[in-house]
């Protein structure tokens, strides 16, 4: 019986810490724009992620015309790189450092940027064996796409933060 009061106590005790810190789940993105356009290239897997995640996550709606958006994000420029990170005493590659790279701006309707062109850089390093080369190109290619996923959630959370020339 006091065993049982002592699990409540300490159970109401975290309830009220974790409640009182502030914590609260991320919920929705509040972007603070009604509707926005993503010039990026047709064949760009980056920005058909991100449109999704604009079309889920928040109230704000894609549009495929920028004259109807209240803002446009241009990606600049998406770049992955592969580099030797250590290598064995006999030459023979043994690490690998993977880096992915996405630059955008944001500009109103009217041309004003309302947020400079920005680099989200990621990086990944990972161990390389000659005789696992499939599975190693298999989480290779994992790797690059957990770092554009970290990317879209990055570049959401920096949209958010992106004020508009109203509120300026």
């Amino acid at each position: 019986m006091l065993a049982m009061r002592s699990l409540v106590v300490v159970t109401f005790t975290l309830l009220l810490t974790l409640a009182g810190c502030g914590f609260q789940l991320r919920g929705a993105a509040n972007l603070p724009y009604n509707t926005l356009h993503v010039a990026a290239a047709p064949s760009s897997t980056f920005a058909t992620q991100l449109r999704r995640a604009v079309t889920s996550g928040s109230q704000t709606k894609v549009v495929n015309n920028p004259k109807e958006a209240q803002a446009t994000l241009y990606l600049l420029e998406e770049t992955r790189e592969k580099t030797i990170l250590s290598l064995s005493g006999g030459g023979r590659v043994r690490e690998f450092q993977l880096i992915y790279r996405v630059s955008y701006r944001v500009t109103d309707k009217d041309n004003r940027e309302l947020r400079a062109p920005t680099q989200i850089r990621l990086h990944r390093d990972f161990s390389f064996n000659d005789t696992d080369t499939l599975s190693k190109e298999s989480e290779e290619a994992l790797l690059y796409r957990d770092m554009q996923t970290d990317a879209v959630n990055q570049l959401m959370r920096q949209l958010q933060a992106t004020r508009t020339a109203a509120s300026l």
